[in-house]
């Protein structure tokens, strides 16, 4: 597996993103949206993770280098971010994903405000043939109705933030617009996938939620989503 950052330019100005690549060759790709923390080392880790599934992992930086280390920073920095220019980053790494790595398919996640990006990326960009967000916030239902790409959406019963109702209102969109979407819930907490915080980490979600994503971007992302070996 290598890692490398690749460059960024956006109209409000440039920024980059931590890329992981599997060691063989490949035509998937996954764009991997952080958290309101920013791009820490446990986002670095999943890159990586998903780079020996065999994809190549993009994670464009939203926050131009910031990083926060507690919850306040991290709402200040997510309070700051414009959702149109988190939009424009986002787009702007998946035409470099595919100048730059040759990816035929690529798919989107993100967790807690990545999250939020993944699913209206979701629905507002064509160029993505599938979506695994965790726990983000739902977009309106003008933007919803849009979901063309095969989605699956992880969500938590316990969570305070995005919580049950908000996941029911997500649902009964879905059924209204017969979008291309699964809600997969569990009795667990908010960030539940993330396990450098043993306060909220469920390790049998986490366990099941990474086996259903794998499967689903293997399912949308072709054969070459899958690792060497497999």
């Amino acid at each position: 597996m290598n890692t490398e950052t690749l460059n960024l330019n956006t109209s409000r100005g440039a920024t980059t993103a931590i890329v992981a690549r599997p060691t063989g060759d490949t035509t998937a790709a996954v764009i991997l949206i952080h958290e309101w923390w920013g791009i820490n080392d446990h986002i670095c880790d999943l890159a990586g993770r998903y780079a020996q599934e065999g994809c190549v992992c993009v994670a464009p930086d939203l926050y131009r280098g910031k990083v926060a280390k507690d919850s306040d920073a991290a709402a200040r920095l997510m309070h700051d971010l414009d959702t149109v220019d988190g939009l424009e980053t986002i787009s702007e790494a998946i035409v470099k994903t595919r100048t730059a790595f040759g990816a035929q398919k690529i798919g989107i996640t993100g967790y807690c405000m990545g999250g939020t990006f993944a699913l209206r990326a979701a629905c507002e960009m064509s160029e993505l043939a599938a979506a695994a967000p965790f726990y983000g916030d739902i977009p309106e239902e003008k933007v919803l109705a849009k979901l063309n790409a095969p989605t699956i959406f992880f969500a938590g019963a316990l969570d305070s933030w995005i919580t049950p109702e908000k996941v029911e209102v997500l649902k009964k969109a879905a059924r209204d617009y017969n979008l291309p979407l699964e809600v997969v819930s569990y009795d667990a907490d908010h960030a539940f996938f993330n396990d450098t915080r043993p306060e909220v980490y469920d390790a049998n979600a986490a366990r099941d939620a990474w086996q259903r994503v794998l499967a689903h971007f293997r399912k949308y992302l072709g054969e070459a989503a899958r690792p060497t070996g497999a």
